[in-house]
């Protein structure tokens, strides 16, 4: 067994990140990315771009590509914000509601792609383990 703990959590983010991308671009049209978006978006509709910028962990510039992007495919709308003209607020469109109820299939085969190896237990001690370098590392 490889225990070269950082190599190893490097090479499992790339693999299942490529596989969800690919399943999302060829169940979807859309990539992975743009699915996060649209469902942070659902979560807080008219957020600032600079928010949805901070939760997706991708610069201004990426983000105001990707929701060039998702803007052009009809699934979010950008609207100047009423307190900062500089702002833009992003609103879910139908098509993008659509694709969110599209994903979801998608995203129960993918948790269960990677926990159906494991016990309950397994699957808390990961959990676990997840939370602790996604926020207390």
């Amino acid at each position: 067994m490889d225990k070269r703990f950082f190599y190893l959590l490097n090479k499992a983010r790339h693999r299942v990140y490529k596989h969800a991308d690919q399943r999302s671009e060829d169940a979807l049209g859309i990539s992975v990315t743009q699915v996060g978006a649209l469902l942070l978006v659902a979560g807080d509709e008219g957020c600032l771009l600079k928010d949805l910028a901070h939760s997706l962990h991708l610069n201004s510039s990426a983000l105001t590509g990707l929701a060039g992007r998702m803007e052009s495919k009809g699934l979010l709308e950008r609207r100047t914000c009423d307190r900062d003209g500089r702002a833009s607020r992003l609103y879910l469109t139908d098509v993008g509601r659509e694709k969110i109820e599209s994903a979801k299939p998608l995203i129960t085969e993918l948790n269960n792609r990677m926990t159906d190896s494991f016990s309950d237990e397994e699957v808390t001690v990961i959990l676990k383990f997840l939370n602790y370098l996604a926020n207390d590392f």
